[in-house]
């Protein structure tokens, strides 16, 4: 339609893997990712793995200039790590955390003292509202064995639905993160089915990249080798999603994602390559991308079959439950055994008998600290069972809707 806005909008997407004090040389690429970004003037900036707010500080600083706009999103312990830099006004932020997030025994993987979140921002431009979402979901260590993906699939259901419930008042839906998913794990097709959402890598009319797309390759000197192993090529986990909601069209002219290092350095700017999309956005006649997608039949098969892969996390999460809380159990009627030996004792004294405060101390604290311990992962496990529930229920009732539907026209 003549008249009406169209505009390019150049996106930039990144999970910066910036752990404070921990990742190699992360002072060096933060400000090499700063340097990058004030060349590229690229329209909307989506970070990931930005734990500390210092570098945070330091890259708006930097950056300044370029994206007067910027948002930090904080939760968890140590921070969500997500941020977004705009050249344009952002109208509103949101952060909703998700229900489950691993495991706080887990040390060696960290996720659950992140506080894994989904944030929102709302930005204006040339009169198109447009929801902004960055996202980073839940490692998967081991794929053969992957012990995290009923929590990762609620993620993705809370992500989809978080999305569907935000995004009525939008013209254009984006979302960018890593998402630790492959393009045809159930999660990414629950999360696109639901939600309608389309892959920029997919969709692009032209790409310049990493072969496949993949964002976590082999040659990339901070990768893990052999995790990669079972895919020479890489993987993709890192996303840039899109679609119009409301009178608007969408399409991905231009997909790139960074290859190898830095220019003029040894190292590359992170363990995962950029995603850098070009999206034309216009308006047309009628009301496209209203439609959520779920009318799809085969989001029927989608929805089951991720119900069915968390109702396994679910009987997981109770044996644990029942676990720990045996456990518990156990070590108070250990204490409650040892106070009846310390009366006995006691009683004793009186006849000369010596008291072995020594052994007696050793084991109290012992029983104590398992009680502690086993009290508190009973506690996680109760919650982890409810989630997982509350999960189950929600897709049960999305089924129900989904089969009907089609007997409504």
């Amino acid at each position: 339609m003549e008249g009406d806005p169209t505009l390019r909008l150049r996106v930039f997407d990144l999970n910066c893997w910036a752990i404070r004090y921990l990742s190699k040389r992360r002072q060096e690429r933060i400000r090499l990712i700063g340097d990058m970004l004030r060349q590229e003037g690229f329209d909307l900036v989506l970070l990931q793995e930005v734990w500390s707010e210092q570098d945070y500080s330091d890259l708006k600083v930097k950056l300044g200039g370029c994206y007067p706009f910027s948002h930090y999103f904080r939760s968890g312990v140590i921070g969500s790590g997500l941020c977004v830099f705009s050249r344009f006004p952002i109208l509103d932020t949101l952060l909703y955390q998700y229900s489950l997030n691993g495991y706080p025994y887990m040390l060696q993987h960290g996720d659950w003292f992140c506080g894994k979140s989904v944030g929102l921002v709302i930005i204006k431009i040339s009169g198109i509202i447009f929801n902004v979402y960055v996202t980073h979901l839940h490692a998967e260590y081991c794929r053969e064995k992957d012990a995290y993906l009923p929590h990762r699939l609620v993620q993705a259901w809370e992500l989809a639905q978080f999305i569907r419930h935000t995004s009525k008042a939008a013209d254009v839906v984006l979302l960018g993160g890593d998402l630790n998913m492959h393009p045809e794990d159930v999660g990414i097709r629950l999360l696109r089915g639901w939600t309608g959402l389309r892959d920029a890598f997919a969709e692009a009319t032209h790409f310049e990249g990493c072969e496949d797309g993949c964002t976590l390759v082999p040659n990339n000197c901070f990768t893990v080798k052999t995790e990669l192993l079972p895919f020479p090529l890489g993987i993709r986990i890192d996303y840039i999603l899109y679609k119009a909601v409301s009178g608007f069209m969408v399409k991905c002219e231009e997909l790139k994602t960074t290859t190898g290092t830095a220019p003029g350095m040894d190292i590359p700017f992170s363990d995962h390559e950029a995603v850098m999309a070009t999206l034309h956005i216009r308006r047309q006649g009628g009301a496209a991308g209203a439609n959520l997608g779920t009318a799809e039949p085969t989001l029927v098969d989608v929805v089951t079959e991720a119900r069915m892969e968390v109702g396994v996390g679910l009987r997981a999460a109770q044996r644990q439950r029942y676990s720990t809380g045996r456990m518990a159990v156990l070590a108070l009627l250990l204490l409650l055994l040892q106070a009846a030996a310390v009366l006995g004792a006691l009683a004793g004294l009186a006849a000369g008998q010596p008291f072995p405060k020594l052994s007696f101390s050793l084991l109290a604290f012992l029983a104590i600290g398992v009680l502690l311990l086993a009290t508190g992962l009973h506690l996680f496990h109760i919650i982890e069972v409810k989630m997982l529930q509350a999960t189950e229920e929600q897709m049960r009732t999305a089924l129900r809707a989904l089969q009907e539907r089609p007997s409504d026209g």
